[in-house]
């Protein structure tokens, strides 16, 4: 069994499934989710992405198998990603030898790391809930209750609580706050979406980015996702950029680190050549990699 045990939280694997518990201090999104057993099958990759202070510990799933990353949709942050583990200087060989023995095992169950049609996690327990801004979301499985403080605007505070069941629910959708603009967790209803911006939205709630409490408000879209019926389980709306990301997680690379940013330039190279990025987005991302360079 490979087992490494950080402050940031422990891993173990032991050849069929890969046991992840939070620190004490990890992100709130990590705490709420508490522990994860992900399966083996589950697995697309692992990697190890050293840095001067020790690096990162990061397990890749295979696409559609976690209702929260699908819930997020490329928008956590390493420090609220449950699948991310901060390694220090003293346990970078400990990491390795981790990352060695999941690989192995994944070589010799063949296990593919192409998308999967149905979750292969069983998600947030019920009841959740989460968010801040302008109120508070919870989901027990059956009902979505949206509860405003005194902060949130009179059109969704006059009627009190927002509660509607799932059986109105056509998707469902989360935006954390990103720089000076506000985030959302939005609920479509079945008769259509709704015009008015978050804010005045009696279906959603507006998120200001305060507190890093509010992305816990990703929990309760991933319960209610996985619990929605057929292709209509999200919102249809344009995904963030590969480029962004890809730019995003260069700018986190410690400057110097010529073998991760070179690893990162193949790997953008790659993608555009699988169409995945388009010119322009190849072009920012790898000035972002050059100007780490």
């Amino acid at each position: 069994m490979a087992e490494i045990i950080q402050r940031d939280g422990t891993w173990t694997f032991d050849g069929d499934t890969v046991r992840i518990v939070p620190g004490g201090k990890a992100h709130p999104v990590r705490q709420e989710l508490g522990e994860i057993a992900v399966p083996l099958e589950a697995v697309a990759g692992v990697s190890f992405e050293p840095d001067r202070k020790g690096g990162r510990l990061r397990l890749r799933l295979r696409g559609g198998a976690c209702p929260v990353l699908r819930a997020a949709d490329g928008r956590l942050k390493d420090g609220a990603d449950p699948y991310v583990l901060t390694v220090e200087k003293d346990r970078t060989g400990v990491a390795e030898y981790f990352v060695d023995e999941v690989r192995n095992a994944l070589l010799i169950e063949q296990v593919p790391d192409t998308p999967v049609d149905r979750f292969l996690l069983p998600g947030p327990a019920l009841p959740v809930s989460g968010g801040g801004g302008d109120g508070t979301a919870s989901f027990d499985g059956e009902t979505v209750r949206l509860t405003w403080n005194w902060k949130a605007e009179e059109s969704k505070t006059a009627g009190g609580a927002s509660t509607f069941p799932l059986s109105r629910i056509a998707g469902v959708r989360w935006l954390p706050s990103i720089g000076l603009e506000n985030g959302y967790l939005r609920f479509e209803p079945v008769e259509g979406p709704v015009s008015a911006p978050p804010k005045y939205d009696t279906y959603a709630l507006d998120l200001w980015g305060i507190s890093k409490k509010e992305h816990t408000a990703v929990l309760v879209a991933a319960a209610v996702l996985m619990r929605l019926p057929g292709p209509r389980a999200a919102l249809d709306a344009p995904q963030a950029p590969p480029a962004l990301a890809k730019a995003a997680e260069v700018a986190a690379a410690p400057a110097g680190d010529h073998d991760v940013l070179l690893r990162r330039l193949r790997e953008l190279g790659e993608l555009h050549q699988a169409g995945v990025l388009t010119d322009e987005e190849f072009s920012t991302a790898k000035q972002a990699v050059l100007r780490s360079m």
